[in-house]
């Protein structure tokens, strides 16, 4: 199934942190969101306390995310077998080669991953960025790994954004903060989110600590009403030339096999909005250590 959304990111319950609510969202409306997940989370926790021995804790991690993913409506097309907090040291070859396969199999419209800071600083995030912008690239060329099928060109690669729901929620301000280009209401689907996170029991103490604990109360369920994203790469969104987010990670895109033009308005790796130097960055990297 072409033309849905391909998450690239490393550690289970990435994808419920960063972008369950959307998730559930574009497959109750029947797009294919599907996940390329590189590492078990072998160096993450085990829970406090611990839910299982450091040896059982990769498996354990993987049914979390198996779990999470049935909650959300996600295929998950892999679970790679990199270590966690070493993916950096993956071999570029490898990884590319891999990810063009899951790009060329499931045909996205739109990639998902982490920006080039990693958001929270985390090293295997700022490294599954760089692997997912280089496999994006390669799986449009068919000069790469011709065996792998036909080529495919996906239409834009969104980031997360520096701004973590719990110290910004309101759409109002999250539209003039630099870096949130994409800002989805996901107030129907909070609950899923919730049960989503729920399912990582391993990493219930940041589970806790970012989305059910006094900072989260704070804003009487403001960090689940919406997920933002950054525009990395591919065609832009009109209303990002007005100096406004758009609403749906889609936004713009023609519908999977109808006619477009087939190349993005702005072709650059960025929409070269920086990340501010405010306390946000500060306050985002809190949670680099919440797992890997």
């Amino acid at each position: 199934m072409s033309g849905g959304l391909l998450l690239l990111l490393a550690h289970p319950d990435d994808e419920s942190f960063m972008i369950a609510g959307t998730a559930a969202r574009l497959t109750d409306a029947g797009r294919r969101v599907a996940l390329v997940c590189a590492t078990r989370g072998q160096a993450g926790s085990a829970g406090q306390p611990p839910r299982c021995t450091r040896d059982e804790l990769p498996a354990v991690r993987e049914r979390e995310l198996r779990a999470a993913c049935a909650i959300l409506g996600i295929a998950l097309h892999a679970v790679l077998d990199y270590e966690d907090r070493r993916l950096a040291d993956a071999d570029d070859a490898a990884m590319r080669q891999t990810l063009v396969a899951a790009i060329r199999a499931e045909r996205p419209q739109v990639v998902a991953t982490f920006d080039p800071t990693g958001v929270t600083g985390h090293r295997d995030h700022q490294a599954i960025c760089r692997f997912a912008l280089d496999a994006v690239t390669a799986a449009a060329d068919p000069r790469w790994y011709s065996a792998l099928g036909p080529a495919h060109a996906v239409r834009r690669v969104v980031w997360g954004t520096p701004v973590p729901p719990w110290e910004e929620w309101r759409p109002e301000a999250l539209a003039g903060c630099p870096g949130v280009d994409y800002v989805v209401d996901v107030r129907g689907w909070a609950d899923r989110k919730r049960a989503a996170l729920r399912a990582h029991a391993t990493q219930h103490q940041s589970v806790e600590r970012y989305w059910f604990g006094e900072r989260a109360e704070s804003t009487e369920g403001g960090v689940f009403a919406y997920e933002t994203f950054r525009h990395g790469w591919g065609v832009r969104p009109e209303p990002l030339d007005a100096g406004r987010p758009a609403d749906d990670l889609f936004a713009g895109l023609e519908p999977a096999g109808s006619a477009g033009d087939g190349s993005a308005r702005d072709g650059s790796a960025g929409d070269g909005s920086a990340r501010d130097g405010s306390a946000r960055d500060g306050s985002a990297r809190q949670a680099a250590g919440r797992h890997g």
